[in-house]
């Protein structure tokens, strides 16, 4: 099974849905996952509590 995938939407492509908890990785600014924030927003998901 591949893991690496070329950009963050690939990797959210079917596996997210209205009121998913997500965990993610970061610390403060420094660490925050733009790309995978910016791809959630463009599945258009709505009510997820993300943990970071």
């Amino acid at each position: 099974m591949n893991k690496v995938y070329p950009d963050a939407a690939s990797a959210l492509a079917g596996i997210v849905k209205d009121g998913q908890l997500l965990a993610v990785g970061g610390f403060g600014l420094c660490g925050i996952p733009e790309a995978l924030i910016d791809a959630l927003q463009a599945t258009g998901v709505k009510d997820l509590t993300v943990i970071s």
